[in-house]
């Protein structure tokens, strides 16, 4: 099949994915089922028509709002769309059609529904988390860069390390600091990306968490005491060793 419309087909493929991505960013927090009933306006609870439910284009024919109330529809809803067509693109543009490529789709699809829900409630639920590292581990055993091992000390090093980490802040401030949603959601990143992913995740996750921690701090004038949720950064830092992370790794010792 040609690759361009091979391409089109993945892209449309996570389009469809992302809309069903908010209905869990949606639901999952407020214990709804993300199966029944279908897509609702979450103002006027009427039921979303199929023509107007087409990801990307069905948020723009109807100009941003529901077509019974007229309430505005967050732009956030085609934005999570297109991330997740984009991510699928990319995941088949480095690893082609192969289950190495689903396995990670499926990875960030999960990431991207903790990251909202984060963002939204900081929360990382546990019924994603928790099943998600006994699953993630299992499907490590077809990645063919990953094997039972460093599945397992991915695991042990990503949550002990932050549990650690959580443990001295709470020894030395009595207070809580690193949350058990991260301590577990970098057990499930461990356990598909083995140890060395763990520690890449952990690198970028602190340099982009403290860059964006600054910049906000300075834009809102807000003390130091401003919490930010960590989860988003870890998901940052686990799928740029997936897109990157060997790459990078390699280069680095190259020039030391």
């Amino acid at each position: 099949m040609n690759i361009v419309l091979m391409g089109v087909i993945v892209v449309v493929f996570g389009l469809c994915v992302g809309s069903f991505l908010n209905v869990c960013i949606y639901r999952i927090p407020a214990s709804k089922s993300i199966v029944y009933p279908g897509s609702m306006c979450p103002t006027c609870g009427t039921a979303i028509r199929y023509y107007d439910n087409i990801p990307l284009l069905g948020y723009f024919w109807l100009g941003g709002k529901c077509r019974q109330c007229r309430s505005p529809i967050s732009i956030r809803y085609p934005l999570i769309e297109l991330l997740t067509g984009t991510v699928a693109l990319g995941l088949f543009l480095k690893y082609g059609v192969s289950i190495e490529a689903l396995i990670y789709f499926a990875f960030a699809c999960v990431l991207i529904v903790i990251t909202f829900i984060d963002i939204d409630y900081r929360i990382i639920p546990d019924r994603i988390s928790l099943p998600g590292i006994v699953v993630f581990f299992l499907a490590a055993m077809a990645v063919p860069s990953m094997n039972w091992l460093d599945a397992l000390l991915g695991v042990v090093i990503g949550g002990g390390s932050l549990f650690l980490v959580a443990l001295v802040y709470h020894l030395l401030t009595r207070k809580e600091g690193m949350g058990g949603g991260d301590i577990k959601l970098l057990a499930m990143i461990g356990a598909l990306i083995g140890w060395k992913g763990v520690l890449f995740t952990i690198f970028v996750s602190s340099a982009v968490g403290t860059l964006s921690g600054l910049t906000i701090m300075m834009a809102t004038r807000q003390n130091m005491k401003l919490a930010v949720p960590f989860g988003p950064f870890l998901s940052i830092g686990a799928l740029s060793y997936v897109f990157f992370g060997p790459q990078l790794i390699s280069w680095y010792f190259r020039l030391t």
